[in-house]
């Protein structure tokens, strides 16, 4: 067996035993329990689109997740959502991640699928790079978080905060 074998065989276990030790299921609301794939894609999520930011961060760009995957309109899997063309970072499931924010991402991955969400976000499921604009009239924001503005997209008439709210934190830690 070769050492990266070795350190694959190591890291899936270590992810079963961090998932069973931490309780890591679904919200009593929906009882499917999550699996090391699901724990993985959403690391991935949360690193490539807030491992330079903060908890807060990194707990909304996970709520979009699951909002997606409750929604009729996305996959229903983590993995379906986050490997989705065109909606995250190029290369989410391929590239590899290697920083120290790693345990801070597992961390607030596993708190994501545990149930915890980014009370701010509510049903909003788009985000983009806060300071980016954008012409259109149909995102109402409701969070900056973590270098991101996250939204809803809403009906013209229904939009009530077309420009991005002040962020909640400073996006680096």
């Amino acid at each position: 067996m070769t050492i990266q074998a070795s350190r694959t065989r190591l890291a899936a276990t270590v992810t079963v035993a961090l998932l069973a030790l931490t309780g890591c299921s679904a919200p009593s609301s929906a009882p499917r329990p999550y699996s090391p794939q699901d724990l993985n894609c959403m690391e991935r999520a949360i690193f490539f689109e807030a491992n330079r930011s903060s908890r807060a961060g990194m707990i909304a760009v996970g709520t979009v997740v699951m909002n997606r995957v409750e929604s009729e309109q996305f996959p229903d899997t983590v993995c379906g959502v986050v490997g989705q063309r065109g909606q995250f970072a190029p290369g989410v499931l391929t590239r590899p991640m290697d920083s120290s924010a790693l345990p801070d991402v597992r961390e607030a991955a596993i708190a994501v699928l545990r149930g915890e969400r980014q009370p701010r976000i509510e049903n909003a499921m788009f985000f983009h790079t806060n300071g980016y604009t954008f012409p259109y009239d149909n995102m109402h924001y409701v969070l900056v978080a973590g270098g991101n503005a996250f939204y809803e997209k809403r009906k013209s008439h229904l939009v009530t905060q077309r420009v991005p709210p002040p962020p909640i934190e400073r996006a680096n830690r």
